[in-house]
């Protein structure tokens, strides 16, 4: 390859594949035998000029040469080739003392004995030639090394040697020589770690591993400079060995029958390593091995004492009485020497319990279950130890049994309140008793004593509110009906706490537990109640429901109960809670109001009437009117029927009201004489000073009273309700059809009756109000149809103040009772009262 061409000024050759080695002329060569496959194989050159910093890369592919077809036999040519130079591989001594220069080789051509030969040396080689190691003379072809090799750090040497003539001509192959250096044992052994540490279970039988130390030698492998050997050099403590150590392999292993954890805990062992197989004249080094016994459950715990006294008061509950401890050989804090204790004998009530204390490792004996003094003075109980972990049998020992102590506990006589007995009682109640019901009985005993005299009895406030406790005797009654569908009754118990106190103040508790039995309360009744049956007559499902539980439902009982219907229809049987009622025989079209009595299991009877709609239809959907009603056999008009007879008849009452409005409008009015006033009402036009304001609209006036009526006169007989078109005055709304307001109601026979001429309040308010509102509107506009501004006008002194108030427009009273002022009123006004009133 031509180098100068791609980089002239290249200080570093190399190759990106180490198969392939290449010179500074450009020369490429194999390091190794090269295989190449089918494809191309390449690789590249890498150029480098470290001081201007310049990179460049050459990429050379290889392909493998066609194969030249063999010649046959006959044709076979022998072919002379000429020797080769190569001189053996040179060796030269490690760390070899000279004297240097030091001859290593010669290597020389044969082809050019009769020229000048020039000899030259290149690295590096396959290992990195140091600077000046290495030279070769020209003239003699000789290989001189400059100084000692060490061959640790250079254990071969490649050189490739050219021999060329003074013209440069190449008459040879460049040679490849390999230099290897002879290793020497200037290097020690090593242990890989600066202290070994291992395990092993006390009482491990001999020969079980323990662990393996491990050793490296710089020096050349596979000679005897790196041939290592172990030993043992010491233990401590210097009693039996107690390990075996392997030389060849490092392995450690147990030697010592009886490794005991309680007299060693651990070894430590000084170990050598020596090359040159052990020999006396190699080098070693030593190292540490440390070997901890690790404890194993091969001592049993024992109590320090085999009996043990306390005392504790009766009823006492969660107090520790007593604390007992162990000895135990075994290491402190591990499975093997944590206690566990247990009672064994005379807790058969459970009222103790023993736990270990963690911290100190001991037993403490608690009391869970109040004691009875009179039951018993003193208990005795027997207690044994373990350890977590399972007791293993040490070599050429005897199997030991389970250490156990007994422990005397005195219970002490305490004064102690009533106790109910049982602590929960049930009363079992049956839904909806009577108040006061007497539902059971619950008393307490004085332990001391054993009777119930001088308790009583309490319920403490706060809880549910169903029964109550007689103070003396016990006795439990209800205070409220107990309904289960009520709501705290819905859950159907109740627990509710009671107090017993004794004459010393001393109290007990106990528990009613209040359980409400179902009962019979609900009367079965018939979810739906009307149908609609087609001429096909399919049967009804008729299906009745009851709000009590079992045994109180299902299943019901169907009856009609009406015996001329008996006798067209008839029920069968579905279910425990469902019917089909359907008719016997051809039966006429019609309602039928069927009574079916429904009885359910705890014999309470419900009575439905069930409207049955026999239609003449195809479906439901076309049976919409009011037919026939037949009931008992007999046919009646139906509702719809009778709904549309009355609308009928209060619209027909209508028109004629109307009609007799209309035609009563044109009655001509009585008229009233002027003088009938007795000049206590005076005509007058003028509501204010001001303009004169004439109104032919003005209502007329009628008496008919016995002392003479007033009214105002106008220039025609029109009234105001004539002029409105409305044609109604007082008597017309009341239905009469008189025009003015002080007629008579029409009596029989067209004639007229007398009455008190007194209207009531509503009448009147009726009566007015809609009309002097209208009059009221018209007067606020002008002739533009706009609001005037002066509609409110003046009116002159009448004199005291009135007790009634107001009377104009915005009085506005609801109630008949306040016309009482009606009789307080003075002269001159009491005429027009009774006028406009009628009492």
């Amino acid at each position: 390859v031509d180098l100068k061409e791609c980089l002239q000024s290249a200080d570093f050759i190399s190759s990106s594949d180490g198969n392939f080695k290449i010179l500074e002329d450009g020369s490429v060569y194999t390091t190794s035998a090269v295989s190449l496959s089918a494809e191309q194989k390449t690789f590249s050159i890498l150029l480098k000029d470290i001081q201007e910093h310049v990179q460049k890369k050459i990429h050379v592919s290889l392909v493998e040469e066609e194969k030249k077809k063999t010649r046959r036999a006959r044709d076979t040519v022998l072919k002379r080739t000429k020797r080769r130079w190569g001189p053996i591989p040179s060796v030269m001594i490690e760390n070899s003392l000279g004297p240097f220069p030091l001859q290593i080789q010669q290597v020389q051509s044969d082809t050019a004995q009769n020229y000048t030969i020039y000899y030259s040396a290149s690295g590096p080689g396959i290992d990195q030639d140091p600077k000046g190691l290495f030279y070769i003379e020209r003239e003699t072809g000789n290989i001189f090394a400059t100084r000692a090799v060490d061959r640790e750090q250079y254990p071969s040497f490649q050189i490739i040697c050219f021999a060329t003539t003074p013209d440069g001509y190449s008459p040879e192959v460049p040679l490849v020589h390999t230099i290897r250096i002879e290793d020497d044992n200037d290097n020690a052994p090593y242990f890989t770690q600066d202290l070994f540490e291992f395990s092993v279970l006390e009482n491990s039988k001999p020969g079980v591993v323990v662990g393996r130390v491990t050793a490296e030698d710089r020096d050349e492998p596979y000679t005897l400079h790196t041939t290592l050997k172990y030993r043992i050099v010491s233990q401590n403590p210097p009693v039996t060995p107690a390990f075996s150590l392997h030389g060849d392999t490092g392995v450690i292993s147990v030697l010592l029958p009886q490794l005991d954890r309680e007299l060693v805990s651990s070894y430590t062992m000084l170990v050598e390593v020596r090359d040159m197989a052990g020999q006396p004249f190699g080098l070693c080094t030593t190292g540490t091995v440390v070997i901890r016994i690790e404890d194993a459950n091969d001592n049993a715990p024992s109590f320090k004492q085999s009996q043990y006294e306390t005392r504790v008061e009766e009823n006492r509950v969660n107090v520790e009485i007593l604390r007992v401890s162990v000895v135990d050989l075994d290491e402190p804090g591990s499975p093997g020497s944590g206690a566990v204790y247990e009672i064994i004998k005379g807790n058969d009530d459970r009222s103790f319990e023993i736990t270990t204390d963690k911290n100190t490792n001991e037993g403490v004996l608690c009391v869970v279950k109040g004691l009875d003094y009179e039951s018993a003075k003193q208990r005795i109980l027997v207690i044994a130890v373990n350890n977590e972990a399972p007791y293993m049998l040490a070599p050429h020992s005897q199997q030991l049994s389970q250490s156990t102590s007994s422990v005397m506990v005195h219970v002490l006589d305490v004064d102690e309140g009533p106790v109910f007995k049982p602590c929960l009682l049930r009363i079992d109640v049956k839904e909806c008793e009577d108040i006061g019901t007497n539902i059971g009985r619950y008393i307490a005993e004085d332990p001391e004593t054993g009777n119930s005299e001088g308790i009583c009895y309490r319920i403490p406030p706060g809880q549910c509110n169903w029964i109550s406790i007689e103070e003396k005797s016990g006795e439990v009654r209800t205070i409220k009906v107990l309904d289960r569908d009520v709501g705290e009754m819905r859950r159907g118990q109740c627990n509710i706490t009671v107090l017993a106190i004794d004459r010393n103040g001393k109290t007990g508790t106990g528990t009613i537990q209040v359980v409400i039995q179902p009962g019979n309360k609900n009367y079965p009744r018939i979810t739906k109640t009307e149908y609609i049956m087609c001429r096909d007559r399919k049967p009804i499902c008729l299906t009745a429901q009851d709000g009590d539980e079992s045994p109180y439902s299902t299943p019901f009982v169907y009856r009609i109960t009406d015996r001329s219907l008996a006798s067209s229809w008839k029920i069968t049987r579905h279910n425990d809670n469902s019917v089909y009622l359907s008719p016997k025989g051809d039966i006429p079209f019609g309602i039928y109001d069927i009574p079916v009595s429904v009885t359910d299991n705890g014999g309470k009877v419900g009575e439905n009437y069930i409207k049955v709609n026999y239609c003449d239809c195809v479906t439901p959907t076309e049976c919409t009117g009011g037919p026939r009603v037949l009931q008992a056999g007999n046919v009646t008009l139906g509702v719809w029927a009778i709904l549309a007879m009355i609308l009928g008849s209060l619209l027909l009452l209508l028109i004629l009201i109307t009609i007799c409005g209309c035609c009563g409008s044109g009655v001509m009015h009585r008229h009233v004489t002027d003088d009938c006033a007795n000049h206590n009402l005076i005509i007058s036009n003028t509501e204010a000073p001001g303009e004169e304001v004439m109104d032919h609209n003005i209502i007329p006036l009628q008496n008919t009273c016995d002392q003479g009526g007033y009214g105002i006169k106008t220039g025609d007989q029109q009234t105001f309700e004539m002029v409105k078109g409305r044609g109604h005055t007082l008597e017309s709304v009341k239905g009469g059809g008189h025009q003015t307001l002080g007629s008579v109601k029409e009596g029989g026979g067209g004639q007229t009756m007398m009455d008190t001429c007194r209207y009531s309040y509503s009448e009147w308010h009726n009566f007015t109000h809609p009309r002097l509102g209208e009059k009221v509107h018209l007067c606020r506009q002008d002739e533009e149809q706009k609001h005037s501004e002066d509609y409110l006008l003046s009116y002159n002194y009448e004199g005291k103040g009135s007790l009634a108030g107001s009377v104009g427009c915005c009085s506005d009273q609801h109630e008949e009772e306040a016309l009482d002022f009606l009789d307080q009123l003075e002269p001159k006004f009491r005429t027009l009262a009774e006028t406009c009133v009628k009492r």
